[in-house]
């Protein structure tokens, strides 16, 4: 009995760090941020609990629209993310033509720092001197310059384009390493029936990756839904709130106009919205799981 009640505490004081690490870091500040949402702080120092007021303030049209927005980026951008980077994984696992060209297209994201590339992609955006402007006027598909980030609809899709850029090679190297994984026995076994490389790839690859293929959509999601510096850098949210997410709001309501109370109610049901998304991730990774187990 000595012996377990060792091995309890032994166990504890090897989880005390963590514990202390997370209850400091996540847990007191996630309590703090919820008790700020039921109250009107701002830069008055006294303030006081007004109850559900800035949930409620929160469901109308307006935020309702920028809810709508900020699935409809992160799914775009997620998918996107996940098409093209398991591509470019089959093909640096693949000796097929372009290999070469691929994998070093996917380092600059990780060689230049985010926010520098991130003002590298607004000045391609200029509609004066921009490359990408310019280059559909050599190539006579548009009569004039073409300003990307003034216009809703492009600054939309602009920044879509520059999440993207930085997010497909951590997505390439996860599918590379998911690949390069599976048993070569497999496809030799498969190989020798006579199988195709597009039958290997049905039968063996694409199953055997749909493990990595959800845990690393929802890794992407999470950081795409949390995307700030993208949009801050490239729009601010403009033009026209055109590019305003969920995370775009709620820094401007509480650090631009110093509406605490409000900011932390929007914090809350981003919190609440990727709590949904993981709960339905470890669905369907336990679910998974078993049936592998079977």
């Amino acid at each position: 009995m000595n012996v377990k009640r060792s091995a309890v505490i032994f166990a504890w004081m090897l989880l005390l760090p963590a514990v202390l690490y997370i209850s400091a870091i996540v847990i007191y500040p996630l309590i703090d941020t919820v008790n700020l949402s039921f109250t009107n702080a701002s830069l008055r120092k006294t303030y006081k609990y007004v109850g559900w007021l800035n949930y409620d303030k929160i469901f109308n049209e307006t935020f309702a629209a920028v809810i709508i927005r900020t699935f409809i980026w992160t799914f775009f951008s997620v998918l996107i993310k996940m098409i093209i980077g398991t591509f470019g994984a089959i093909m640096l696992n693949t000796a097929v033509p372009g290999r070469a060209l691929f994998r070093i297209l996917t380092m600059p994201p990780w060689i230049v720092p985010m926010a520098i590339g991130i003002f590298m992609w607004g000045w391609m955006y200029n509609g004066q001197f921009g490359m990408i402007s310019g280059m559909l006027q050599n190539w006579g598909l548009v009569d004039g310059p073409v300003a990307f980030l003034a216009y809703g609809t492009t600054a939309f899709w602009a920044t879509i384009v520059t999440d993207v850029w930085i997010g497909v090679p951590m997505v390439t190297l996860y599918m590379l390493a998911s690949i390069q994984a599976i048993p070569q026995d497999l496809y030799e076994a498969a190989w020798t029936d006579g199988a195709g490389r597009m039958y290997r790839f049905r039968r063996i690859t694409l199953p055997l990756l749909v493990p990595s293929l959800i845990t690393m959509s929802m890794i992407s999601l999470i950081s795409t839904f949390n995307s700030f510096d993208i949009i801050w850098i490239l729009t601010q949210g403009g033009p026209s709130g055109s590019t305003t997410t969920m995370i775009i709001d709620t820094y401007k309501t509480a650090i631009g106009s110093y509406k605490y109370g409000e900011g932390a109610a929007r914090a809350v049901l981003i919190c609440i919205f990727l709590s949904i998304f993981c709960f339905f991730y470890f669905r369907v990774t336990n679910r998974l799981s078993t049936e592998t187990a079977r």
